[in-house]
């Protein structure tokens, strides 16, 4: 069978991927069989993935009489039983459907996928036939020469016959995956050639589902300034007003009135602490182009900073993103960008006027599931001198991209005069740098991938930079958006996990993140125990009592644990209350590695910060729960079965 040909019969897989909704779903209710269990385990079955060719038979045997040829490719069944070199599999988890080669089927017993990362600074993801193809490449002499051949025959569809590339993510010309679809590249294996490089066999397949319609016209872009308006603000604010006026007046003179909005969003921090700051956050404005830029204008206008200072040093920023996202109207704004204005941190996880869960990770997770890019713009003052570590890695996290990237810029004010001057230039460059974007696919011109530049320590020209990088990555995402563009189909490959072309220079930057397909049944399961293990270490923080872990078994007896297990020298993953699924993935947590003495060597302090991480997962899972639109139900009834794409760094 053709690559090709293989490649159109994977589009048609959309029941097969019934499986993935049970992907480790509890045991079945009044099933006449079940399949088996994996080693040790006492929830999580045996799966296979099909390869090219394979077929199922009535017995195991190899001359038995066929039962279903023609298997899709990259099917996953269920494992019944083994016998003679063969599998009794199923796609559900009721009964089996027949017999299939062993040696024509691959292991895949952990729900592990990938998602491409935004397209800043990187080129289209390779898929390599043979990992030996791979390897060869980077080991080259003149794998710089070598990569650009293979990536222009990938650009222009002309991979040829012996080509050691099966496909690639769609080239720059085309735009990126539209990410609203639902894909799934499923990790199948894995080596580390190199020192921090991970080669990956994967199957790459979209079952058509979750995609977004294709708009005419070019994008429309939707920019919204949350502004700190604490007691230290006014310059910025002041600046804020002549940025909006002066983009607005360039696109009057653009004639571009309805394909840039402005909205504005303000937040101090908590009026229990101090009720004279009136707000934690309010929207100033909802989104307003430049044809209805008076009503904006007018309500920014009449933005003023606090008189009276707030009970903290830090103010309440995350409250003001969460508005943001939340409670502007993004669905007309196919490009989305946050700009954060502030010269102090977000308020401390511990800190007890907090007003929102999520901490500066899961509010990143939230804004880049709904589409939005934030930018944080840290003013870094002489006042602000002990806070700037902190706030820096705060807003760095907020606005990371991935990897060790973000949209981070310092916004450097020795004093207020210099440093509102700084922020309007930077501000005034980014907002053009939107502007830019727009006019360019207006034009139907496709914008050139910024060079690799070292980091310049000009805040102006980092503010160029990062324009010129967001306004590319921006343009490929509203590309794939409008011509509905899939992730490659393709039954096995090989793929490296960092951008090959940086890899060339002797750098690294990812090309995919790792993601656990969970079901909501898994999610509510996974969601409940760390409740348990919050209102424990609440309790025993309180009491000084020593049971952290026996209150934790003793409160997880309807997962059928012994309450009286030994602890010591146990870790809570060892101990089994986290959920199987966990076991064996590639990242081990200080939450699963925690044992009883490690809780109780910590400091107050540090047990409070435990906590609060586990409440800011926690409070991202209900986040997820609620998200309707990035659940798949692949037809399912039950939405307990409804599965869900949880990126790996938001487990516990």
């Amino acid at each position: 069978m053709s690559v090709r040909s293989a490649c159109r019969r994977v589009l048609a897989l959309l029941p097969a991927l019934l499986l993935f909704v049970a992907a480790c779903a509890l045991a079945p209710q009044a099933a006449d069989a079940a399949p088996l269990l994996q080693p040790g385990k006492k929830s999580l079955y045996q799966r296979v993935v099909s390869h090219p060719g394979a077929v199922l038979r009535r017995d195991a045997d190899s001359a038995s009489p066929i039962v279903k040829d023609k298997v899709t490719p990259f099917t996953v069944f269920y494992v019944y039983e083994r016998r003679n070199g063969h599998l009794h599999v199923g796609t559900g988890l009721r009964e089996a459907q027949g017999w299939l080669a062993e040696d024509k089927s691959t292991a895949w017993n952990q729900s592990l996928t990938l998602l491409f990362t935004p397209r800043t600074g990187r080129d289209p993801v390779l898929f390599f036939r043979e990992e030996e193809d791979l390897k060869d490449l980077c080991s080259a002499n003149d794998m710089e020469s070598r990569l650009k051949t293979l990536l222009a025959q990938a650009a222009s569809g002309k991979l040829e016959a012996g080509s050691p590339v099966l496909a690639s993510e769609p080239a720059e010309t085309q735009g990126a995956v539209d990410e609203k679809r639902f894909y799934l590249m499923p990790i199948l294996g894995m080596s580390e050639p190199f020192d921090d490089v991970k080669f990956l066999n994967v199957a790459s397949i979209d079952p058509g589902t979750g995609g977004t319609e294709g708009s005419d016209g070019p994008p429309k872009t939707g920019i919204a300034l949350v502004m700190d308006t604490s007691i230290s603000m006014k310059p910025y604010i002041d600046q804020s007003r002549d940025v909006v006026r002066q983009i607005y007046d360039q696109l009057e003179k653009e004639k571009m009135t309805d394909n840039v909005g402005f909205a504005v969003v303000a937040f101090r921090s908590s009026t229990t602490a101090t009720p004279g700051l009136e707000y934690t956050s309010t929207v100033v404005s909802d989104f307003a182009t430049a044809k209805d830029r008076a009503a904006l204008e007018g309500r920014l206008a009449q933005v003023q900073q606090a008189t009276v200072s707030s009970h903290d040093f830090n103010e309440d920023a995350l409250a003001g993103i969460h508005d943001a996202v939340e409670k502007l109207s993004w669905g007309n704004y196919s490009s989305r960008l946050i700009l954060l204005i502030s010269d102090a941190g977000p308020l401390r996880s511990d800190d007890p006027y907090a007003s929102i869960l999520l901490g500066p990770a899961e509010m990143n997770d939230l804004a880049r599931q709904k589409g939005i890019w934030i930018t944080a713009l840290h003013i870094k003052s002489p006042g602000g001198a002990r806070n700037h570590a902190y706030a820096e890695q705060s807003y760095r996290t907020l606005s990371r991209l991935s990897g060790n990237r973000s949209n981070y810029q310092v916004i450097n004010a020795p004093d207020a005069a210099t440093g509102a001057r700084q922020f309007g230039t930077v501000a005034r460059t980014l907002a053009q740098g939107m502007v830019s974007m727009v006019k360019n696919t207006a034009a139907g011109k496709i914008m050139t991938r910024p060079k690799d530049e070292a980091a310049s320590k000009n805040p102006e020209d980092q503010a160029r930079q990062l324009a010129a990088t967001l306004g590319y990555a921006m343009q490929l995402q509203y590309l794939g958006a409008q011509r509905q563009n899939r992730a490659p189909s393709v039954v096995n490959s090989w793929m490296a996990d960092m951008d090959l072309a940086r890899l060339a220079q002797g750098s690294q930057s990812p090309n995919v993140e790792v993601a656990v397909l969970l079901t909501k049944n898994q999610l509510n399961d996974l969601s409940r125990q760390i409740r348990t293990i919050i209102d424990n270490a609440e309790r025993t923080k309180k009491t000084d009592s020593r049971d952290f872990f026996q209150g934790i078994l003793s409160a997880s007896t309807q997962m059928a644990r012994d309450p009286n297990l030994p602890t010591q020298g146990k870790s809570l993953a060892e101990l089994g209350i986290l959920a199987e699924f966990l076991d064996g993935l590639p990242y081990k947590s200080d939450v699963m590695l925690l044992r009883e003495e490690d809780w109780y060597r910590m400091s107050i302090g540090e047990q409070t910060a435990f906590i609060n991480r586990l409440t800011s997962r926690l409070a991202r899972y209900e986040e997820y729960d609620r998200d309707r639109a990035n659940w798949e139900s692949f037809g399912q009834d039950n939405a307990g079965d409804w599965v869900y794409r949880v990126p790996l760094n938001m487990l516990p």
